[in-house]
C-alpha cells in the first residue's frame, strides 16, 4: 500500500474510532494533514473548538500564530504535516487523559512511521512527554534530542505564547533554529542509510565467501 493510501486509511479509522469517550462529544475527528513526504512533523496536544468544527488541525488563533512561526523557520503550512496526540477534542479543551492518549497512540505511531520525517517537533508538554517523559518543557524547549533514532525538538505550544506573551520571543527563536535541526536530522539519516548499506554489503560478501568453500 502506498504511503498516501496508508494515511488516508488512518484518517478513516480515526473518523470512526470509538476507543475512548472523546468520540461521544466530537463533531469531527482531526487526524491531521500535510504532505506524505514532509520533512517536518508537528505534533500538538488535541483539537480545540475550531478544529472540532472543521476537522482540521490548528485553525484557530494558535493556528494563525503557528503559520507565522513557520514563516520564521522558512516553511509554509503546506510543506509540513500537522497532527495531535489525541485526534478528538477533549471537552472544554481540558488536558487529554491517559486512556485517551493510549487510544490514539497507534494512529500517531503509524503516521510517524509512514511519513518518516527528518524532524519531529512536539508542541506542548503532552506531545513532548511521548518522547521525553519526566522533563520540564521550560528546561528543554528548542533543544534537539535523539529518541529511538528520531530527532525530536520539543517546543512550547503556540497557544502558550498567546496566553503568556513573555514566552513569545523564546518560541520565535526556537522556530528560527529549526533549519539547523533539519540539517542534523538529514545528515543522521544519510549516515544510518550508509551504515545499513555497508552492513548489507558485508553480509552479502560473507555469504558469497561461505558458498565458495563448497
Amino acid at each position: 500500500m502506498e504511503a498516501t493510501e496508508i494515511l488516508q486509511e488512518i484518517a478513516g479509522q480515526v473518523s470512526a474510532c470509538e476507543k475512548c469517550n472523546l468520540h461521544y462529544s466530537r463533531k469531527h475527528a482531526v487526524p491531521g494533514e500535510g504532505p506524505v513526504n514532509a520533512r517536518l512533523l508537528f505534533i500538538g496536544e488535541g483539537p480545540g473548538f475550531n478544529e472540532n468544527e472543521m476537522g482540521r488541525p490548528f485553525v484557530g488563533q494558535a493556528g494563525k500564530f503557528l503559520d507565522e512561526l513557520l514563516d520564521f523557520a522558512g516553511f509554509k503550512r503546506e510543506e509540513v504535516f500537522i497532527t495531535n496526540v489525541v485526534k478528538c477534542r477533549p471537552p472544554e479543551n481540558r488536558d487529554p487523559l491517559p486512556d485517551e492518549l493510549n487510544a490514539c497512540a497507534a494512529y500517531l505511531d503509524k503516521q510517524i512511521e509512514t511519513i518518516n520525517p527528518d524532524v519531529i517537533v512536539t508542541l506542548g508538554r503532552f506531545s513532548m512527554a511521548k518522547f521525553l517523559p519526566n522533563v520540564r518543557i521550560s528546561d528543554v524547549h528548542g533543544k534537539p534530542a535523539w529518541v529511538n533514532e528520531r530527532l525530536i525538538v520539543p517546543m512550547y505550544h503556540p497557544a502558550a505564547a498567546l496566553h503568556q506573551p513573555s514566552l513569545k520571543n523564546s518560541v520565535i527563536a526556537d522556530f528560527k533554529a529549526l533549519p539547523n535541526a533539519i540539517t542534523e536530522g538529514q545528515n543522521k539519516k544519510l549516515f544510518m542509510l550508509e551504515q545499513q548499506k555497508q552492513e548489507e554489503d558485508k553480509s552479502a560478501a560473507d555469504s558469497a565467501e561461505q558458498l565458495s568453500l563448497f
